[in-house]
């Protein structure tokens, strides 16, 4: 059964949460994590998902985290853009060499993949490794799938990953989770265009055919292997998302 991820929260209505809870830097007593994880719960519902009491605690840190602690951007270096009335419509960029925290699940569809994954990645994140303390946060987290010959149906298999703060990419924290690997991935160099609401196998297709338009036949690219970046708090409606085409080379 799939978790809540990004997309199972899209509805949130921050109308909904109270101010004491969001606003406050101060840790939530039992009642509010209470009321925050059943939030949760209730807005998993309608998307037949299931948020687990025991992430109580990582969602209550993580909320409050990223109203106080500011989020470390992936490094990347801009190579080129194509510019349309001063509208961005796509970059090619590279990404250095990196410690990074992945995990692949194989559900039944794209969401419910990124959903099991995105929980396990957030536990992770708030203390259950070596460390054992809350690690920091890094954008975009990647979720990284292929499609198949038809370059319609999704392939099963979905990586998620995390890139590890700056102070643990040399000496990086076991992960608690024996799901969740540490590994050095090499450079990559991408083709990245913004899309903004929720990553679902629909708007996924629906963004891989537009950012196709635009750059025409490259010989250098992979057409059946694609990344999807997320930057924004799962919370935030019409949150800030990248489709990455995967160049052949760095």
């Amino acid at each position: 059964m799939a978790l809540i991820s990004f997309e199972d929260l899209a509805e949130l209505d921050d109308e909904q949460l109270d101010d004491d809870i969001t606003d406050n830097s101060e840790p939530m007593d039992d009642e509010d994590q209470d009321r925050m994880l059943a939030h949760w719960q209730a807005v998993g519902r309608t998307h037949q998902v299931t948020v687990p009491r025991e992430m109580t605690a990582p969602i209550a840190e993580m909320t409050q985290r990223n109203q106080t602690t500011e989020r470390q951007p992936v490094p990347f270096a801009v190579i080129s853009k194509r510019e349309k009335l001063g509208e961005v419509m796509f970059e090619e960029r590279v990404y250095p060499a990196g410690k990074w925290a992945c995990i692949t699940k194989s559900e039944k569809m794209y969401e419910q993949s990124i959903s099991l994954a995105f929980m396990k990645i957030m536990r992770f994140i708030c203390k259950e490794s070596s460390v054992g303390r809350y690690l920091g946060m890094t954008v975009p987290v990647v979720a990284e799938f292929q499609l198949a010959e038809n370059g319609t149906n999704f392939l099963k298999d979905v990586v998620t990953a995390f890139y590890l703060p700056a102070e643990f990419q040399t000496n990086p924290p076991e992960p608690s989770d024996p799901e969740i690997t540490v590994s050095q991935r090499e450079p990559m160099r991408v083709i990245s265009r913004v899309f903004y609401g929720t990553t679902t196998e629909e708007t996924i297709q629906r963004q891989i055919h537009l950012l196709w338009e635009l750059v025409g036949e490259m010989e250098n690219v992979h057409r059946h292997m694609y990344m999807v970046a997320t930057y924004d708090n799962p919370g935030v409606p019409q949150r800030r998302n990248e489709l990455w085409f995967i160049c052949k080379d760095a």
